[in-house]
């Protein structure tokens, strides 16, 4: 039998309008590379990489969704089960961030109500193109009580830190939810998400 290669697996969810760079954000953490040729994603697609937190290795399953609404069907049917989901806009594009409230009332609709949310305003390295000021995405995030960063896929800000902080954030979680599992317990469940289980 394969030896299992990590402790934990976590479910990530990208969201947000087509064009915001939800797949070079992905790509950029993934394969650290940048490309701007991508074609929009067509349904849904995934990534796998494995981290290492608080001496335990996070096997992190990102979820890449499409943002147009032909795909809306299929896509908010991978919201349950997700641990953690990246709202993301363009901050170059004013209506990517109206969008937000949007997005976050699909979370509310289709995800855990415990899921972990993360906002991000990617392409901050066009900066002379800049129409979201950062003091919005940081109201939108203040006003729903979730984290927010500036990211640029392309010069590779904040990507990095941006998914192993909101892996921390599910790790902290899970963690505590384990410590509640009584100790007799035959399951390994961490009781907040089947996916979460150490299989």
């Amino acid at each position: 039998m394969a030896k299992k290669t990590y402790d934990l697996l976590f479910k990530l969810l990208l969201i947000g309008d087509s064009g915001v760079g939800k797949t070079c954000v992905l790509f950029r953490f993934s394969d650290d590379a940048f490309n701007t040729t991508f074609i929009s994603t067509i349904g849904i697609d995934f990534k796998i990489k494995t981290v290492e937190l608080q001496g335990k290795k996070i096997k992190l399953q990102i979820w890449d969704t499409a943002g147009q609404e032909r795909f809306h069907t299929i896509t908010t049917s991978y919201y349950r089960g997700a641990m953690g989901i990246m709202l993301v806009y363009d901050i170059t594009n004013a209506k990517s961030f109206e969008n937000i409230s949007k997005w976050l009332r699909n979370i509310d609709e289709h995800a855990n109500e415990d899921v972990e949310r993360m906002l991000l305003g990617n392409k901050c390295d066009m900066e002379d193109k800049r129409v979201v000021p950062k003091a919005k995405g940081e109201q939108i995030a203040r006003e729903h009580g979730i984290r927010f960063f500036e990211t640029s896929a392309k010069a590779n800000i904040n990507i990095e830190k941006a998914f192993l902080t909101l892996a921390e954030d599910i790790l902290r979680k899970v963690g505590a939810a384990l410590e509640q599992t009584p100790s007799n317990s035959t399951s390994h469940c961490c009781g907040v998400h089947l996916s979460c289980c150490r299989v």
